[in-house]
């Protein structure tokens, strides 16, 4: 979120009236609402999908990761398309997109047509976002933004913990036998009005930059290196990791190396290269890209525990979620509203710090507990992991920026959102494939070994992500905006 506000400044303010300003809002977080909560309700609905639709471990990977990869690879062209071709434009393009995709995933007859939506939904998604609060910027005079983006804190937040409850209750009610295809078919009506509303109120000029430029080349050699690297990670272990799996993983890092050596001499590079030389940008995305890898893995895996491994039903899971969402919830808005400033660096130590002691407590809740495990014995462990990753999302991407230009904070903001995202990407692939491996054949699977074993190895990326965060200065200095 904060990256988004972040990359604002290239958008030249037209006010509009404060109660259509106002309205311009609602469009942008029902936009945003329609991202977070897409993500969260398909972890939840995960088993119930492979159920369904049939295939291995692989599948239901794919269908968790295409979603995200495909945003973090949109994200990175999405800011730059927006000042060629329009900001209104783009974020009705992506909202009735958004739409589509949705009804197409929720309309899935197999497996790979969902994934292949997913793609689709990711893509649109990647193309809305960004623009949204760069409107929100333009259309709000500068006494009344602060005050505007003051909701979107605690709006996320109850998002955060809605999110699993929203999915649980719809695969409980199981409306008109469409089982999991409501967590995608409510996306519809939603989006609809959504787009009826932003195409009344969004104004017509989003301060677009003409001269900016695309280059195609740097695009073409991020977007290859990007899947060539996803790919094998997901398939890979299913398919016994055959000799063209590790070509394509020697293929994506030449494809990262010719990317970065094209930039070099791009006139419009995709990344503005001073930013990797600034030593807070460069730990910033080794600390973004483990810590996000681990919460989705987490994430993942807690939800194949407490459904495969245990029984649980959906609507089960999801309460049993609660106790993570809220604690994410809670400290978010502690950290931006109190911890954040008064703490400096300190407070992303207590965050790391916090989320290793609840991943600990869940290995051992897990270990101690086993077929024994309730609700009420797992709560501890997931609330004080929720805390300590909510201390974290706010004034990460705020200290990671702070020394960034006005030229760069655009830039290094679409690098560290499509970095979180992919993130998640290769966290699901790489640990999911860990996760299935411990558990083994059908047999006798070994579902709590295999979350132990996750538990453990994202308790460790968060230790090392606790130890970089040392290189950051000790307090953040506020990215312009």
């Amino acid at each position: 979120m904060s990256t988004e506000l972040s990359s604002l400044e290239s958008a030249r303010p037209t006010p509009l009236p404060l109660g259509r300003a106002w309205l311009v809002l609602v469009v942008v977080v029902i936009a945003e609402l329609m991202d977070l909560i897409d993500t969260s309700v398909a972890n939840l609905a995960g088993p119930s999908i492979r159920a369904d639709l049939g295939g291995g471990p692989m599948t239901l990977q794919w269908v968790l990761s295409a979603y995200t990869a495909a945003f973090a690879l949109g994200l990175v062209t999405s800011g730059r398309l927006g000042d060629l071709l329009g900001r209104r434009r783009l974020f009705l393009l992506g909202m009735a997109g958004f739409t589509l995709a949705s009804l197409a995933c929720g309309l899935a007859p197999g497996a790979r047509f969902l994934i292949v939506a997913r793609v689709f939904q990711g893509l649109f998604g990647s193309v809305m976002i960004p623009q949204g609060l760069a409107l929100v910027k333009i259309v709000f005079r500068p006494e009344h933004l602060r005050k505007a983006l003051m909701p979107f804190g605690p709006i996320m937040g109850l998002a955060t913990v809605a999110g699993p409850i929203l999915a649980g209750w719809l695969l409980h009610l199981d409306l008109f036998g469409s089982q999991w295809r409501s967590i995608f078919l409510i996306n519809v009506p939603i989006g609809v009005l959504a787009a009826a509303l932003g195409w009344s109120v969004l104004p017509r000029h989003g301060g677009e930059d003409r001269r900016a430029r695309l280059d195609l080349r740097g695009v073409g050699l991020l977007t290859a290196g990007s899947a060539l690297l996803i790919v094998p990670l997901i398939q890979g272990r299913d398919l016994g990791w055959p000799a063209w799996t590790y070509a394509m993983i020697a293929a994506g890092l030449v494809a990262f190396g010719l990317f970065v050596v094209s930039e070099r001499h791009s006139g419009h590079p995709v990344i503005t290269p001073s930013l990797f030389g600034k030593r807070s940008f460069v730990v910033g995305l080794l600390i973004v890209g483990g810590f996000y890898a681990a919460l989705s893995a987490f994430v993942l895996v807690i939800n194949l525990l407490l459904q495969s491994g245990m029984g649980w039903t959906p609507l089960h899971t999801g309460f049993a979620l609660i106790p993570w969402a809220v604690g994410t919830a809670v400290a978010t808005l502690l950290s931006g509203a109190v911890l954040a400033e008064k703490l400096g660096r300190l407070n992303l130590s207590l965050g790391l710090a916090i989320s290793v002691v609840g991943l600990l407590g869940l290995w051992w809740s897990t270990a101690h507990w086993g077929d024994a495990i309730t609700l009420w014995k797992l709560a501890p462990a997931l609330l004080v992991t929720g805390l300590g990753s909510g201390l974290l999302f706010i004034p990460l991407f705020d200290f990671i920026l702070g020394d960034a230009t006005t030229e760069e904070v655009g830039t290094g903001a679409g690098v560290l959102n499509a970095a979180q995202q992919f993130a998640g990407a290769i966290g699901v692939a790489a640990l999911g494939t860990v996760f299935f491996a411990r558990v083994g054949g059908p047999a006798n699977p070994s579902y709590f070994a295999a979350a132990e074993l996750v538990f453990g190895i994202c308790a460790g990326v968060f230790v090392l992500a606790l130890l970089l965060v040392r290189l950051l200065p000790k307090h953040s200095q506020q990215a312009p905006h």
